[in-house]
């Protein structure tokens, strides 16, 4: 079981370094929000995660129609993507720190988290490829290996997140207003160039990469 634990943490370590457009969105609602807007993002991205965890793992007959299903969600998720990329260009920020969230704010930023994760097909994709090389190595599907690993997996890159979340809280005082605006931009920016990319990738070559 402590092999399962440290393999999970490692791997959780390495995925965690991965980024994206949910990597820079947290970065804004860290330095926006305060850490516990961020943590409220993180947890929405986690749940999202889970949920294609489990899929990815259990829902085989899913797995098996992937193309069916993930080009509707697919065009659904660039869509989704594509307007929240144009919100952020479009938005000016300003600098209004709010250390006490309402149990509504705190809502908002996880779902937004968790819409911002569950409408990207490409996630899917992701876990797909991740539980399946897993299970492949171990030649095994262990339930009780297999889930304390994916566990420690998902924690440890919830815990990452919020180590990422607490330095954008701390370092947001040192981040005026244009330097904010220019990074909204930037994170927008490179959430268009994703939704594009997506939507080429589904209509012209039917392939999500």
């Amino acid at each position: 079981m402590i092999e399962v634990i440290v393999s999970g943490v490692g791997l959780g370590i390495i995925l965690s370094f991965l980024t994206g457009p949910a990597f820079f969105a947290l970065l804004k609602t860290s330095i926006e929000k305060g850490f516990y807007g961020g943590i409220s993002f993180a947890f929405g991205v986690f749940v999202a995660d889970i949920l294609y965890v489990a899929l990815s793992l259990y829902g085989s007959s899913y797995i098996a129609r992937e193309r069916e299903i993930l080009f509707p969600l697919g065009i659904i998720g660039s869509v989704v993507l594509l307007g929240v990329g144009i919100h952020y260009i479009l938005k000016k920020v300003t600098i209004k720190r709010s250390k006490c969230l309402s149990k509504r704010e705190h809502s908002g930023y996880f779902i937004k988290g968790f819409a911002m994760c569950i409408f990207n097909p490409t996630l899917l994709l992701y876990w797909i490829s991740v539980t399946s090389g897993v299970v492949s190595i171990s030649n095994d599907f262990d339930l009780k290996r297999i889930i304390p690993f994916f566990a420690c997996v998902l924690l440890t890159q919830l815990g990452i997140d919020s180590v990422k979340a607490f330095y954008a809280d701390k370092l947001s005082h040192k981040i005026e207003e244009c330097t904010l605006n220019k990074i909204n931009k930037f994170a927008g920016a490179l959430i268009i160039v994703f939704a594009l990319r997506l939507m080429y990738e589904l209509v012209f070559t039917h392939t999500i990469i």
